[in-house]
């Protein structure tokens, strides 16, 4: 397998990693699930910076967002799969 694009670390996790530089709108990504050692394949909806997270699925309102496989928050909006992760869309479930 060519570098990934975005790293996954338990299959039940809603959010990759993206971990290149420069991924843009339209691009198709490779993602590696490490749990599973499985391949898979997600466009990118949104230009992501390197470190953000990219939606794996469809993700609705006030679902919670699983990343590393623990709970890092919920959605404030709803984000289609292939999209951008971020604080515009994401908070933490304290306050």
């Amino acid at each position: 397998m060519a570098a990934p694009h975005f790293l996954v670390h338990n299959a039940q996790d809603t959010v990759g990693v993206v971990v290149v530089e420069g991924v843009k709108a339209g691009q198709m990504l490779t993602g590696w699930v490490m749990e599973t050692d499985a391949t898979i394949k997600l466009k990118a909806l949104d230009a992501i910076p390197l470190g953000h997270k990219l939606a794996l699925k469809a993700i609705k309102k006030g679902d919670t967002i699983l990343k590393y496989g623990h709970d890092i928050g919920k959605a404030v909006a709803a984000i289609g799969a292939g999209r951008h992760a971020h604080v515009h869309n994401v908070k933490t479930k304290r306050w």
